[in-house]
């Protein structure tokens, strides 16, 4: 068998989750959209289920997931439904729902049902991507108050450049959230995970955390208290296949981008952009060979990608190769790729997940 495989450390998971919870001052939504950031929704959502407030997803094909592997705690549709046709499912399986368009406002008000509907009315407070503006907000807010089956709106916005700790951008969201929702009946929730970790001016009645859930700190080594609380949830690893010795001047790999400088072991791993590692990390994309710090060589292919293992004389076949997780951490490995954390999390298709510590 391949000997790729992604550790799914869910002890972890449930660390970083109440994490944020703490940090939010309130309760606390985890976000498990995009198959929970490539770690797997569903075991995912049954490891945090016991004690977590709710999940947010992108779209009702990710909630009906699910809800068929028997997640029965509250669901949120982050992006509300994008189609009326929807909605008789969102009552059928018992899904909350965000109201971010006016086209999804005019949508819920129109559909006849007698069962309650629990809905997240989104503001545009300045990211000018979802959200209803100012005016329109409050408009909505009366209009689906007056409604007997809507329950009790949760007010919501998203920030922009939380994860700058220096913009004022997001004081002034925070300015135009409070302003647009004065007044209002309804618990509030604006922090997404940068927010709850350097912004604890915005900490309301619910969190929304995403990519520091999975142990990914999202302020991009900018310092703040909290960067040594999160857990790496995920470690990448795989094992050398073959191991060959060129020569001083020999290259390694498509477009001779690595060029021994001296008689040079090279390890071949079972790893490539295939599986979602990226393609153009450079030479010296730092690694863990047998637990001890080493680097790769030559450009990553599809299915493989080599490392030096001049200074590690005792490695050879067989030898375990970390590509991320506690060494080197997900956020430190991305921009040394002109990557995000997100995607690097978001791209693994093909490596097999193992899950420990449920």
């Amino acid at each position: 068998m391949r000997p790729a495989q992604a550790l799914i450390d869910l002890a972890a998971l449930r660390h970083n989750y109440r994490l944020a919870k703490k940090l939010g001052g309130g309760k606390a939504l985890a976000i498990v959209k995009a198959d929970a950031y490539g770690h797997g929704a569903v075991a995912c959502a049954r490891a945090l289920e016991a004690e977590a407030d709710g999940f947010g997803v992108a779209c009702i094909e990710e909630a009906l997931e699910l809800r068929g592997a028997g997640i029965a705690a509250p669901i949120l549709l982050m992006e509300g439904c994008f189609d009326a046709d929807e909605l008789p499912l969102v009552v059928e399986h018992d899904l909350w729902i965000a109201v971010a368009s006016p086209e999804q406002l005019e949508a819920v008000l129109a559909f006849e049902i007698h069962a309650t509907l629990h809905i997240w009315l989104m503001l545009d407070s300045g990211m000018h991507r979802l959200g209803l503006s100012p005016e329109d907000f409050r408009a909505a807010h009366a209009r689906l108050s007056a409604r007997p089956n809507v329950a009790p709106l949760v007010l919501m916005s998203h920030l922009a450049r939380a994860d700058e700790l220096d913009s004022p951008r997001t004081l002034e969201q925070l300015d135009n959230f409070r302003r647009a929702t004065a007044g209002l009946a309804g618990e509030t929730s604006l922090c997404n995970s940068a927010a709850a970790l350097g912004w604890p001016q915005l900490r309301n009645d619910w969190a929304r955390p995403g990519l520091m859930l999975y142990g990914a700190d999202p302020l991009h080594g900018q310092p703040h208290e909290h960067a040594d609380e999160l857990r790496a949830v995920m470690t990448l690893q795989s094992r050398v296949f073959l191991v060959r010795e060129i020569a001083v001047g020999e290259p390694v790999g498509y477009g001779a981008r690595f060029v021994a400088q001296r008689p040079t072991r090279v390890g071949v791993v079972a790893m490539g952009y295939a599986d979602g590692y990226p393609q153009y990390a450079p030479n010296g994309t730092p690694v863990l060979i047998d637990g001890q710090p080493g680097h790769t060589i030559g450009r990553v292919s599809m299915d493989m990608l080599t490392v030096e293992l001049t200074d590690h004389p005792q490695a050879g076949v067989g030898s375990l190769v970390q590509l991320w997780g506690d060494t080197p951490r997900v956020p430190a490995l991305a921009p040394l790729c002109n990557t995000s954390a997100y995607r690097l999390l978001c791209a693994l298709k093909r490596v097999p997940r193992r899950y420990v510590n449920g």
